[in-house]
């Protein structure tokens, strides 16, 4: 359940937080929410980055990760070598096992294809259900959203209200660029997927995922049979600090 303070004051933590380098914003969430504070990565190049830095900094923030069941293989190499790189665990949430056989014994196993509603449909049991349950308790989730990403993360801040699952979302590079991005980890020496390096940006399952040409929107390769807008759903709720800045949830 969201707390009604966690909204109070939300355009001014931004802007503090706006104010502040990666590790920076990391550590002041990590000791306003003590135990409440949560990062998915899906292991692209973003979240290695968070992942490095708060591991290297030591940080009280639980990292966890979603196994759809339809990864790249390189994507579970790369979980394997950063834990071999920290000596640290992600925790690893798979998809109910029962609804996804029922799932692919009705539908088949790549149903997604045949329509938007078909594959949102696959990316809520295999995304979001595990997502929901991966954030039970959790007062701040951070994430590797950047604006450069899409159209739709343009309006993204540093610091939002997600209506959608009731708690407050930290967006630590949302203003960072690639170029940066890559900088710090050839810098801090990050494990890396090397499916970038063959033009894969944007990282998803295998049978959703292509590279992209040069020059071609990086959500391109995602869905990219698909006209509408490149998104799963697990970031599909948001609200301006502004507009819930007010507001009371108990």
């Amino acid at each position: 359940m969201a707390h009604a303070h966690d909204l109070q004051d939300l355009d001014a933590t931004a802007s503090t937080l706006e104010a502040l380098d990666l590790p920076g914003r990391l550590r002041l969430v990590a000791e306003r929410y003590p135990g409440a504070v949560a990062f998915s990565t899906s292991l692209g190049q973003e979240d290695q980055v968070i992942t490095d830095a708060i591991w290297t900094h030591d940080l009280p923030i639980r990292i966890f990760t979603l196994d759809t069941g339809r990864l790249f293989e390189e994507t579970h190499a790369l979980i394997d070598a950063t834990r071999e790189r920290y000596g640290r665990s992600i925790e690893v949430f798979f998809p109910d096992a029962p609804e996804v056989e029922v799932f692919v014994r009705d539908r088949g196993h790549n149903s997604f294809r045949a329509s938007v509603d078909d594959r949102k449909a696959c990316c809520e049991l295999r995304k979001v259900k595990p997502l929901a349950r991966a954030l039970q308790g959790v007062r701040v989730w951070i994430t590797g959203l950047r604006r450069e990403q899409s159209a739709n993360r343009q309006g993204m801040r540093v610091l939002e209200w997600d209506e959608g699952y009731g708690l407050l979302k930290l967006n630590p590079l949302i203003d960072w660029s690639l170029d940066e991005v890559v900088a710090y980890l050839d810098e801090h020496d990050v494990p890396d997927n090397p499916l970038h390096a063959q033009g894969f940006v944007s990282i998803g399952c295998a049978p959703c995922t292509r590279a992209i040409a040069p020059g071609e929107d990086p959500r391109a390769g995602r869905w990219w049979w698909e006209s509408s807008k490149k998104e799963c759903g697990l970031h599909r709720v948001i609200a301006p600090p502004s507009a819930r800045g007010t507001q009371e949830h108990s």
